[in-house]
């Protein structure tokens, strides 16, 4: 059966592009536990990360964790981030017909598909129509799709299926106004924390019970109201901003 966003994107005489990607060490342990992860990866910048330079993430995170620091890596992000900008509509087809593409994988795989579509940005897909009046959650209902947030409100009510699971990523220097906001959005599940040293990762942080986030990254299958664990990679593990948690800096 032929792709039908393909279709459309050739009747509409839009370009078609790769936009999800399932190559690299978080989709490596989602397959272990059963699932195919697909991720869009993007050039993070305030445009498409609002709330990055508040909460300190945007260099010592989102810019250098992983393949990030990669010249071509970040050419490729560049790249789709103008694909995003310049052709919005070709954009977001082109991820629906991904995420077709990626069904028809998960299937032939054995795999539950599973896509998060923020893996180094922030963009509130739920107030973006792709086609027919639908968002992407709504075009695929019966897929799961997970991302982490910096917004304090996103409000998914009656936009989604319930087939999106959000976590909150707590900052130490993000004002306490904007993170309470997060911490008690109905739309968050849970808060992940990222810590400077994996062994200095504590059992539990400010009340909440903490879980290992590195692990894996299928974060939809967790409990909520817990912490999630990251440790520092890249420029995050020198970082004395506040967005790294340390222990006896920020933490007994």
């Amino acid at each position: 059966m032929r792709n039908p966003f393909k279709a459309r994107l050739q009747a509409l005489n839009l370009p078609y592009k790769t936009i999800l990607g399932t190559a690299s060490a978080k989709t490596v342990k989602g397959e272990k536990i059963g699932y195919l992860t697909a991720i869009v990866y993007l050039k993070p910048s305030i445009k498409i990360c609002p709330l990055s330079k508040l909460a300190g993430c945007l260099e010592p995170c989102l810019q250098s964790a992983g393949r990030g620091a990669f010249n071509s890596v970040q050419q490729a992000r560049e790249a789709k981030t103008r694909f995003y900008f310049e052709n919005r509509e070709a954009f977001l087809l082109s991820i629906a017909a991904d995420i077709w593409s990626l069904c028809n994988t998960a299937k032939n795989k054995g795999l539950t598909p599973l896509v998060r579509l923020n893996g180094t940005s922030d963009i509130d897909y739920e107030n973006l129509i792709v086609c027919d009046d639908k968002n992407i959650f709504q075009l695929f209902p019966d897929i799961t799709f997970y991302d982490y947030t910096k917004h304090p409100s996103r409000n998914l009510t009656g936009k989604t299926p319930g087939n999106y699971d959000l976590t909150y990523s707590y900052s130490g220097i993000t004002p306490h106004n904007v993170t309470i906001k997060g911490l008690l959005n109905p739309s968050n599940s849970r808060v992940a924390v990222v810590f400077q040293r994996q062994e200095d990762i504590p059992s539990t942080f400010r009340g909440w019970t903490t879980i290992d986030g590195d692990n894996t990254d299928v974060r939809h299958i967790e409990p909520k109201t817990v912490v999630v664990a990251l440790y520092a990679k890249g420029k995050a593990k020198n970082d004395y901003s506040g967005f790294t948690q340390i222990k006896g800096v920020h933490y007994a």
